[in-house]
């Protein structure tokens, strides 16, 4: 089967039809239904003016309003600017600014945040509250193409700014349709998504890999483990997916040895010692190991449900047809096809760094290649760390500790963490003549930023000079991680 470009408004109107697409805490919806609600959020979109080209910015948790107003911004030609719903003030600002939203979808309050209040005191202009109703209005068909960028998705680099990956409807489109046909994905499947719909997971792999093939996605607002294992066993779900941090805390819930789940399989972005436990103690045998990045659509390769258990628990993956993998001398992965992002949204220059001089994308992490052809993950060469599922680059905690007035320099790294994976870690040095609690400046971060982005353990020293300078005066890192280990017994 050979895959022919479309838009995502193309798939949904040929899936329109009465089997159940979406299962969420509180409804349960149709195809059709589904295609309903996005044409009538893309009529609400053009009686507010909004047409092909403009940025849509989404501010919610899981449900089928996100879902409506991602397809119904796709139906006009717009562009889906997804937001973290942990980020906090100053976070949701960039974003918005940074990508030039000409509107923001969101809920007053989503997990006990106050997001109205927050919305207000941007002075968002074109700011709509979802959770009272939204102007009913009839939807006039739009010109949209495949190659017309779909979605704005921030991710974060090694700078102390996120930036957003330009993709496409086809680039998304495709990469749900492959990465799908790897996992063995049909449209009797049942697959609960773990992941928010701001993360291209969410998107990408859940809500448009559903889409493609016709299977019923089950979500819920946010992940929890409780909530997940009694929505997996009461709908029956076949398929899963996620990273080590979620099926760690599934098989780790008090109650989920008393769970009768079905599972047949999904994707991991595992380890192999979570891998083994997906199949044996989860019970999705045909569990795949994926790997990709935000830029790449995101999945870049993929086993095969077919495939020796011994492959794919090992997470040795198969590159998408048509996309293509190298290993660099530093041993980084690069990767060159047609899932590869546009380029970054208003930052040509950064735009220019990710990619080498004869055109393949920069991965930043680093992998091999066996004499097959199959790609291992093996490490990050950037200090980007991972809090469960979020990407943490060290210089966005630290450009929040440098705004401190008490600190003078600021260094971050990722250090272990049972359930999360890595957490952050800071050392600082204060200004001359300054003092300031470590506690006091745990607190400022947390005013400050996403809780994954804030140190969990913290120490102000005199200076580097004993835990890592170089000679040209710069942090090794490698060192300070090393001493953190030992200082933290971790």
């Amino acid at each position: 089967m050979t895959w022919k470009p479309r838009t995502l408004g193309d798939v949904l109107a040929e899936r329109a039809r009465t089997a159940e697409a979406l299962v969420t805490r509180d409804a349960r919806f149709t195809y059709g239904e589904l295609f309903e609600r996005a044409k009538a959020a893309a009529g609400t979109m053009q009686a507010l003016g909004l047409k092909r080209g403009n940025r849509i910015g989404i501010l919610m948790g899981n449900d089928e309003k996100w879902l409506s107003l991602f397809y119904g911004a796709a139906l006009i030609g717009a562009i889906t600017v997804p937001v973290n719903t942990r980020f906090k003030a100053a976070e949701i600002d960039y974003c918005l600014v940074h990508s030039g939203c000409n509107a923001l979808f969101y809920v007053e309050r989503f997990l006990g945040i106050d997001f109205g209040a927050m919305v207000r005191k941007l002075g968002i202009r074109h700011a709509f509250d979802v959770s009272r109703g939204m102007p009913q209005a009839e939807f006039s068909e739009a010109y949209v193409e495949p190659d017309d960028v779909l979605l704005i998705q921030f991710t974060s680099g090694t700078t102390a700014y996120p930036k957003g990956a330009m993709l496409t409807h086809d680039s998304m489109l495709r990469d749900a349709w492959a990465a799908g046909t790897r996992v063995g994905i049909r449209a009797d499947d049942r697959y609960f998504n773990c992941r928010p719909f701001f993360h291209v997971a969410g998107t990408t792999l859940s809500a448009l890999m559903a889409l493609v093939s016709g299977a019923c996605l089950a979500t819920l607002p946010t992940f929890e483990a409780g909530a997940a294992l009694e929505m997996m066993e009461r709908e029956r779900c076949t398929l899963v997916s996620g990273n080590d941090t979620l099926f760690q805390m599934l098989m780790g819930y008090a109650d989920f040895p008393g769970r009768k789940l079905c599972l047949r399989g999904g994707w991991a972005a595992a380890g192999p010692q979570t891998m083994r436990a997906i199949i044996d103690v989860l019970g999705a045998k045909r569990i795949c190991a994926a790997y990709g990045l935000s830029e790449a659509s995101p999945n870049v390769a993929m086993s095969d449900w077919r495939d020796p258990e011994e492959l794919r628990i090992n997470g040795l993956a198969l590159p998408l047809d048509g996309v293509q993998v190298r290993i660099s001398e530093e041993n980084e992965i690069q990767v060159r096809g047609w899932n590869v992002m546009k380029g970054y949204c208003n930052n040509p220059e950064a735009t220019a760094k990710a990619f080498t001089a004869d055109g393949w994308l920069r991965t930043g992490d680093l992998g091999e290649l066996t004499a097959d052809g199959r790609l291992r993950m093996i490490g990050r060469l950037k200090d980007v760390f991972r809090v469960g599922g979020e990407n943490v680059a060290p210089a966005e905690v630290e450009e929040v500790l440098l705004a401190h007035p008490a600190v003078e320099t600021a260094q971050v790294i990722g250090v272990p963490d049972a359930r999360l994976g890595e957490v952050p870690c800071a050392y600082v040095t204060l200004k001359h003549g300054k003092t300031v609690k470590e506690q006091e400046l745990l607190e400022w971060c947390k005013e400050r930023s996403a809780s994954f982005r804030v140190p969990r353990y913290l120490r102000i020293v005199p200076d580097f000079e004993s835990i890592g300078m170089t000679a040209s005066g710069k942090v090794r890192k490698t060192k300070l991680r090393e001493h953190a280990l030992k200082e933290f017994k971790l």
